[in-house]
């Protein structure tokens, strides 16, 4: 199959899911690439906006061609930066047919908007799209508001939903999270994001003997992860444990939000700020971890805790995860928003750290559901089933 993935969001805000998908995609011999359409934004990154460039262009990562465009978004102009990136999305698909000739079927990465985009080019040229979803509720209410709601992206995306030939989502619980929104006038599988199994091997870790015990938190600075509540569980951790150290990394973990709220609970030298990291630099950080800990509120999948138990260890996190990521061994939970429930679950990881039998056991368990030949065949079979559409 001739399959284009079209990305809600890229480089450098995140999307990594879409590469990873088109990597396993290609592996198993079809033809992939990508089309991709960046809004940036001024307030978050400025940098970006002032110098990535203006034109389209082609590029390769990881052995997949990139077709990329970056857009410089409107402030406070919501619906027109919707229409222009849709708009921009169709105009690029045009010039991808006339130099790579129309593919098979269209893989949008979130109906906002990728999947609504690839509704549009779908009535045009009747090709069939698949829609995978990724976006939790508590990434949707800022914008749309609670559910039910009647802003007017709900009737787009609702379209978008109902004409897809399939729409995967990563997780069971999204399926309700999403029917709040859009009801359930659509057909739906779920199949999981990627985890590079090869790329996040196991690695024996380093005795414990005259080190600390580390723990490591990969998740973006906002309340949806709650830091708050791991900041005050590593509070009451460190008064027990004081041989203890939390690594956190992604976007504002290095800002000064992040470093005041680490001041309110009074952590100080045993918390390390890492900011944004790439793969590597992800992958570095879990290599020097002893477990994972994640305090998130809600989660479409969770893919770190995955990643995580790949190289060989066990994860802490909350019921805000779901169920699937829930791996019978390697994997404690405690209530949303209980600190307390969750420096004991890590109180009991640092008195009980796995062996390297049990790391290893970790790493097999997530190989076996994560790796990229299983989760490309389960896509693969996917779109074999839409196309040619009936």
């Amino acid at each position: 199959m001739h399959i284009l993935e079209i990305p809600s969001f890229f480089t450098p805000y995140g999307g990594e899911f879409c590469l990873e998908q088109a990597k396993a995609l290609k592996a198993l011999g079809h033809e992939v690439r990508i089309l991709s359409n960046v809004q940036l934004g001024i307030t978050i990154g400025g940098k970006d906006f002032l110098v990535l460039p203006s034109c389209r262009f082609e590029h390769e990562r990881d052995g997949i061609t990139i077709y990329q465009s970056y857009q410089r978004g409107l402030p406070r102009m919501v619906h027109h930066n919707v229409m222009r990136w849709v708009n921009i999305v169709c105009s690029m698909f045009t010039e991808y047919v006339a130099k790579y000739g129309k593919p098979d079927i269209l893989h949008a990465h979130c109906a906002k908007w990728a999947g609504y985009a690839a509704m549009i080019i779908s009535r045009e040229y009747g090709i069939p799209y698949v829609i995978t979803e990724h976006l939790p509720k508590l990434i949707l209410e800022p914008e749309l508001g609670p559910a039910p709601s009647t802003a007017w992206q709900v009737p787009l995306l609702k379209e978008a939903y109902h004409e897809a030939a399939q729409v995967i989502t990563v997780s069971d619980e999204l399926v309700a999270e999403l029917a709040d929104y859009f009801g359930h006038d659509f057909c739906h599988v779920t199949i999981s994001n990627v985890v590079d199994t090869d790329f996040y091997a196991f690695k024996k870790r380093q005795p414990l003997d005259g080190r600390p015990f580390v723990f490591c938190c990969p998740a973006v600075f906002n309340h949806r992860k709650g830091y708050d509540v791991l900041f005050k569980a590593f509070a009451l951790l460190a008064k027990v444990c004081p041989e203890t150290e939390l690594h956190i990394a992604g976007r504002g973990t290095d800002s000064k939000d992040c470093r005041k709220l680490m001041r309110f609970y009074g952590l100080k030298g045993n918390v390390t700020c890492h900011g944004a990291l790439d793969a590597e630099g992800m992958k570095r950080l879990y290599y020097q971890s002893d477990a994972l800990v994640l305090a998130t509120r809600n989660e479409s999948q969770g893919l770190v805790i995955a990643e995580a138990m790949s190289t060989g260890i066990p994860a802490i996190s909350t019921q805000g995860v779901p169920k699937s990521m829930q791996l019978d061994a390697g994997f404690r939970y405690v209530p949303v928003g209980d600190a307390e429930a969750l420096m004991k679950e890590m109180q009991k990881a640092v008195g009980r750290p796995v062996t390297e039998e049990e790391g290893r056991h970790l790493a097999e368990l997530v190989e076996r559901r994560f790796a990229p030949s299983v989760i490309g065949a389960q896509i693969a079979e996917v779109m074999t089933g839409t196309w040619p559409r009936s």
